[in-house]
C-alpha cells in the first residue's frame, strides 16, 4: 500500500480526462522494469509510460497524450480493454497515483492490477465498450472534457454524457473510507473475535493446536 492514501473527497472525483486508446496495455508498459530498482516508492511518476512518453534519447513523444499541453494536470485516464494486464508489479499503480491519476475508465482490467489498484485507492471504472468510446471521443477533442465520477450516485459524467457503473460493495466501502485490505479486515475485528470464540467452544481440540504440537515435538 502507499505510504498514505490519496487525500481527496471520498465520494467524488472530478478531473480532466485524457485518452489512452490502447488495448492490452500491460504493467511492463505502464511501469518499465528499470524503475523497479528502488528501495522506496518515491519518483515512480518519472517512469510512468516511460517508453511511450519518451524516445530512445529521452525526448518527449509529442503524439502521446500526456505530453500534450491540453492534457497537463489530467487526473482520469480513459483507456482500452484489458488495461493493466501482465505482471503483478504494484509499482504501476503507485506510478499512476504519483503522476496524479486518480481513476482509470476502461472496458476491462487485468485481474491482479485491479486488486492492487483497489487496495491502494486508485479507482477503476468498468463500462461497456460503446460508453468508453463515447468518453474517449469527449476527451479527445480540442477542448478535452472534464470527467466526474460520483461514488454516491455510481455514475460517470462528461458534459452531456452520463453513465452508470457498478462496483462491489466491499470495494466501494474501502474507497469511500480510505481503507486497504488490512484496514477493511481490521474493521471487522469484533466479528472475527466472536467467530473465533464460537469456533473454539464447539471444537476445543483445535485451539492452540500448533503450539501443542510443537510442545510435543520438543519433548
Amino acid at each position: 500500500m502507499p505510504d498514505a492514501m490519496p487525500d481527496y473527497d471520498s465520494d467524488l472525483i472530478a478531473a480532466l480526462g485524457a485518452p489512452l486508446p490502447i488495448g492490452n496495455l500491460d504493467t511492463d508498459q505502464i511501469m518499465p522494469k528499470q524503475f523497479l530498482r528502488i528501495i522506496d516508492k518515491a519518483g515512480l511518476d518519472r517512469g510512468l509510460f516511460y517508453d511511450m512518453r519518451f524516445d530512445a534519447q529521452g525526448v518527449p513523444r509529442p503524439a502521446f497524450a500526456l505530453n500534450q499541453a491540453r492534457y497537463q494536470g489530467a487526473g482520469v485516464l480513459v483507456a482500452g480493454p484489458n488495461f493493466g494486464c501482465g505482471s503483478s508489479r504494484e509499482h504501476a499503480v503507485w506510478g499512476l497515483q504519483q503522476y496524479g491519476i486518480r481513476a482509470v475508465i476502461a472496458p476491462s482490467f487485468g485481474e491482479i492490477f485491479y486488486s492492487n489498484a483497489i487496495n491502494n485507492r486508485l479507482l477503476l471504472v468498468m463500462l461497456p465498450q460503446a460508453e468508453v468510446d463515447a468518453l474517449m471521443a469527449a476527451v479527445s477533442g480540442s477542448a478535452p472534457a472534464r470527467i466526474e465520477i460520483d461514488l454516491a450516485a455510481m455514475s460517470v459524467s462528461a458534459g452531456a454524457l452520463r453513465f452508470a457503473f457498478t462496483l462491489a460493495e466491499r470495494h466501494r466501502t474501502m474507497f469511500r473510507q480510505g481503507l486497504d485490505m488490512i484496514g477493511a479486515t481490521l474493521a471487522q475485528s469484533s466479528q472475527i473475535a466472536a467467530f473465533t470464540r464460537r469456533h473454539h467452544q464447539s471444537q476445543p481440540w483445535l485451539q492452540d493446536v500448533a503450539a501443542k504440537t510443537m510442545a510435543r515435538l520438543s519433548a
